[in-house]
C-alpha cells in the first residue's frame, strides 16, 4: 500500500469511530526513542524513517513534526500528501499547540493509549477541555491495515558480567526499596526498558543497536515482578533471576497491576503508557522521574572502567580503519562504514553498533541524521567531507564517536575555518571547569560561541547522555539550549558534539564521549571536569591553526600525544606510521618523540 491508501484506511475507521483528529507518536509502550519494527507506526503511516516525530491525521490533512536533526530528511520522505511542521522554528507551534488551537468544540481527538504517556494525554486533555473538545483513548487501530504487522520481539535474554555491571540486581533492588520507605511508599511500577535491563541486569536484542528487552518490572518493599516471557531465559539464567523477580508473562501486567499497586506508590507519568492510567490512578501516589533514572546515570567505577575499555578498543579500530584506506579505490557512504563495522569486529567482546551509522559525503553530511540507503548512496570520489558517525556496543561499554574527514588534495578556506570554528568549541566544552550544581543548559552556549561570533549556529542538542552496554541516547542528563533541572555529577558520561551543516553543500560534526569527574575543591566550592573518553585523532587537514590560540594547540598536541601512547601497542605494524603522522605535533615547539 502507498501513504495515501494507508490514510485513507485510517480515514475511514477514524469516521466510523467519529474521531476528528488522529494523533500517532510512533513510540511503544514503553515511550522507546528508537523502536521494535512492531512499532514504527510513524514510518508505516508517513514514510518519514527518523527517530522523532508525531503525526496528525485530520479528515483531509495529515501533519508530522519533527526537529531540526530530521528537516531535510524529513522533506525528502515525506510525500506530496504530508505537510512538514518544523520544530523550533519561530513561527511554527508544536503539534500540541496546534491541536489545541485547531480544534472545536465537541471535536473528539483520538490517540491509541499503549502509546502516549499517562503525563502527556493528561496535559494534552486539559488543554482539550478547556475548548470543549475530548481526548480519547483509542485501541490500536493500525494493525487493522497493517499487512503482516511484525510480532512483539522476543530475543533472548543474557546477564551482563558482574566485573562491569559492579552491582548485583539485589543491591540495586535494595537502593529503590530504600527510597520508597524514606518517602513512605509501598512500590514503584517502571516501563521504561533501558531502566529495567539496568535493574535486571539483563540485556537482550530486542530493538536493533538497543541491547533491551520488552518488559515492565513492578517493585514493592517485599516482592519485584518482572512481566516478561520465560521463554528468553535457559534454564540456568532463569534460576538466577527467579531468586531476585517473580516472573509474570509480558501481556499479563495490564490484568495484574491492579492487584500490586497497594498503598501508596510512584511511577513516571511521562514513561509509562495511558493504559495503566486507571491502574495507577490512586490519590496518594506520587510522581516523578523513575528512581533507577539517575542511579543509571551515575556510572559507578566497574561501568566507568568498562566504558574506558570500550573507548580504547574502539579507538584501536578507528585508526586502524583510517590508516588501511586503499586511495585507489572508491568506497560509497554503505562500503566506508561497513569497511569500519569489519574493524570493529575484530576486537574482543564487540557485540554490534549501538545505532544504525551515519555516513554523508559532501551535501548529505548537512542531513543531520542521514541514512544512506543501498542502491542510491553517494560514491565517496573527487573531494569533499565525510561526516562519518557511528558507534559499538561491547560486552563492557558503549561508545559513539562522529569525526569528519576530508578527502581530496586540499580542502576550501571555508572548509578549514568551519571545520575549525566547530573544533574549537568542542574542545572549548570538554576543556571546561565548572562549579557543582551546574547543569548541561549552563554550558551549552561554551560549545557554540565561535559559531556565533562567525554569525553561524547548529540546531541540535550539544551533548547527550550514554548508558553502558546500553541505550546510546540516556537521560535525564544533557548539554542543550533546553533548561533540564538535573546537575551534571561524577560519573555522568555525556557527548560533546557541535557541528555546522550548510544545506547542499556539506556537513561538520565531531563528537567524543566525556565523563564528569570530581576536579578540585576550592574555597568557592567543588568543581568538577571531563575525563575525555575517546581517542580517535581530528582531522588535522582540516585545522587551520592560525584560529587556533596556543592554548587550543596545546590541548589537541597533548590529546593526541594520549591517543598514540594507548593504542600504539594495540595496532599493527602496518598502522604505526599512520597514526604516528595523526598524533604529531600541531605546534612548531611542540615536537615530541614517538
Amino acid at each position: 500500500m502507498t501513504v495515501e491508501e494507508k490514510l485513507a484506511k485510517l480515514r475511514e475507521r477514524l469516521k466510523e469511530e467519529r474521531i476528528d483528529r488522529y494523533i500517532i507518536t510512533g513510540t511503544d509502550p514503553h515511550q522507546s526513542e528508537y523502536t521494535a519494527p512492531r512499532w514504527r507506526t510513524r514510518e508505516f503511516i508517513s514514510g518519514f524513517t527518523g527517530s522523532s516525530g508525531t503525526v496528525v491525521i485530520t479528515e483531509s490533512e495529515a501533519y508530522l513534526w519533527t526537529d531540526s536533526r530530521y528537516f531535510i530528511q524529513a522533506a525528502m520522505e515525506l510525500p506530496s500528501c504530508y505537510t512538514l511542521m518544523k520544530l523550533g522554528i519561530e513561527g511554527t507551534p508544536d503539534p500540541w499547540e496546534w491541536l489545541t488551537a485547531n480544534t472545536s468544540e465537541g471535536m473528539v481527538v483520538g490517540v491509541d493509549s499503549s502509546e502516549i504517556s499517562i503525563g502527556l494525554f493528561t496535559r494534552l486533555s486539559e488543554q482539550l477541555a478547556k475548548k470543549k473538545a475530548k481526548l480519547l483513548e483509542t485501541d490500536d487501530f493500525l494493525s487493522a491495515i497493517w499487512p503482516n504487522r511484525p510480532d512483539i520481539p522476543m530475543t533472548v535474554c543474557e546477564l551482563m558480567d558482574a566485573e562491569y555491571s559492579g552491582e548485583t540486581s539485589e543491591k540495586k533492588l535494595k537502593r529503590i526499596r530504600d527510597i520508597l520507605r524514606n518517602k513512605g511508599l509501598r512500590w514503584t511500577f517502571i516501563a521504561s526498558l533501558d531502566d529495567i535491563a539496568w535493574i535486571t541486569n539483563l540485556r537482550a536484542d530486542d530493538i536493533q543497536c538497543n541491547p533491551v528487552f520488552v518488559s515492565y518490572l513492578f517493585i514493592s518493599l517485599s516482592k519485584s515482578v518482572l512481566f516478561i516471557d520465560e521463554r528468553r531465559f535457559d534454564k540456568e539464567l532463569l534460576k538466577i533471576v527467579k531468586k531476585s523477580f517473580t516472573i509474570r508473562p509480558y501481556e499479563s501486567a495490564y490484568a495484574e497491576l491492579p492487584k500490586l499497586t497497594k498503598g501508596p506508590g510512584y511511577f513516571s507519568p511521562d514513561r509509562v503508557p495511558e493504559l495503566f492510567s486507571k491502574a495507577l490512578a490512586g490519590k496518594k501516589n506520587q510522581k516523578g522521574l523513575d528512581f533507577s533514572l539517575m542511579m543509571k546515570a551515575v556510572k559507578n567505577e566497574s561501568e566507568l572502567q568498562g566504558m574506558r575499555l570500550a573507548h580504547i578498543y574502539d579507538a584501536s579500530a578507528y585508526v586502524s580503519f583510517l590508516a588501511k584506506f586503499d586511495k585507489s579505490r572508491i568506497y560509497s557512504e554503505i562500503s566506508i562504514a561497513e569497511r569500519l563495522e569489519d574493524e570493529r569486529r575484530r576486537i574482543p567482546g564487540y557485540l554490534g553498533p549501538s545505532f544504525n551509522p551515519i555516513a554523508g559525503f559532501r551535501e548529505n553530511g548537512a542531513i543531520v541524521h542521514y541514512a544512506a540507503e543501498r542502491g542510491s548512496e553517494k560514491k565517496i570520489e573527487g573531494q569533499g567531507l565525510l561526516v562519518l558517525d557511528t558507534g559499538s556496543q561491547f560486552k563492557y561499554g558503549t561508545t559513539d564517536i562522529t569525526r569528519t574527514l576530508f578527502f581530496g588534495d586540499e580542502p576550501s578556506e571555508e572548509e578549514k575555518r568551519d571545520y575549525t570554528l566547530v573544533l574549537k568549541g568542542h574542545l572549548a566544552l570538554l576543556s571546561q571547569k565548572f562549579p557543582k550544581g551546574v547543569c548541561g543548559v549552563h554550558l551549552d552556549a561554551i560549545a557554540k560561541q565561535f559559531l556565533w561570533n562567525n554569525g553561524e549556529n547548529f540546531f541540535h542538542g550539544t551533548g547527550h547522555g550514554v548508558g553502558c552496554r546500553l541505550s546510546v541516547h540516556e537521560g535525564p542528563q544533557r548539554i542543550s539550549p533546553s533548561f533540564i533541572d538535573v546537575p551534571l555529577v561524577p560519573g555522568m558520561v555525556i557527548s560533546d558534539e557541535p557541528g555546522l551543516y550548510k544545506e547542499g553543500r556539506y556537513g561538520i560534526r565531531i563528537e567524543n564521549l566525556i565523563a564528569v569527574k570530581e576536579d578540585a575543591k576550592t574555597e568557592f566550592g567543588t568543581f568538577y571536569s571531563f575525563e575525555v573518553l575517546t581517542l580517535v585523532p581530528y582531522e588535522k587537514k582540516l585545522i587551520d591553526i592560525s584560529l587556533l590560540t596556543e592554548r587550543e594547540i596545546g590541548i589537541i598536541d597533548d590529546y593526541h600525544k594520549r591517543i598514540y601512547e594507548t593504542l600504539h601497542e594495540l595496532v599493527e605494524s602496518e598502522v604505526l606510521p599512520w597514526l604516528e603522522d595523526a598524533t604529531s605535533p600541531l605546534s612548531a615547539n611542540g615536537v615530541y618523540s614517538h
